[in-house]
């Protein structure tokens, strides 16, 4: 078997350990495995792509796992569904109080009370969603 195979299959091995974990720490590793695969298809003797193994893998070890442990600490920043609702400003449509009342948000009417269940918020004011329960946008001046 050729030696830029077995540089390959090491190279597949690192690979695939890397998808059964999630450290980003076996994927420098098998960039390193599949350059030395192609310097030794390029005629390379083993030593010499053992070390640019290394080096590949050395290299992408330190400059790649910083940036990758960088993103997978962000939070998610996608909000859908009514979480997204939460924080936009609406337009009272109609009086709100403890009974209820009514807002344009997003171009939809929705029901609306306050957030305060002793606010009464006049048609016309611009109001800030606090929470969404069910059908309803809990809303403050």
């Amino acid at each position: 078997m050729d030696q830029w195979v077995l540089w390959l299959i090491v190279a597949v091995v690192f690979a695939a350990g890397e998808v059964m974990t999630a450290g980003f720490f076996l994927a420098p590793f098998a960039i390193g495995a599949a350059v030395a695969a192609a310097v030794a298809a390029a005629g390379a003797g083993f030593v010499l792509a053992g070390l640019v193994f290394l080096a590949v893998s050395i290299a992408a070890l330190v400059g790649l796992r910083p940036i990758a442990r960088r993103h997978m600490r962000l939070p998610s920043q996608l909000r859908t569904g009514t979480a997204a609702l939460v924080g936009q400003t609406a337009v009272v449509v109609e009086e709100i109080s403890h009974t209820g009342g009514a807002v344009k948000l997003e171009g939809e009417v929705w029901t609306a009370r306050p957030f305060d269940d002793d606010a009464v918020i006049a048609p016309g004011t611009r109001v800030q969603v606090m929470e969404i329960r069910g059908a309803t946008a809990l809303v403050s001046e």
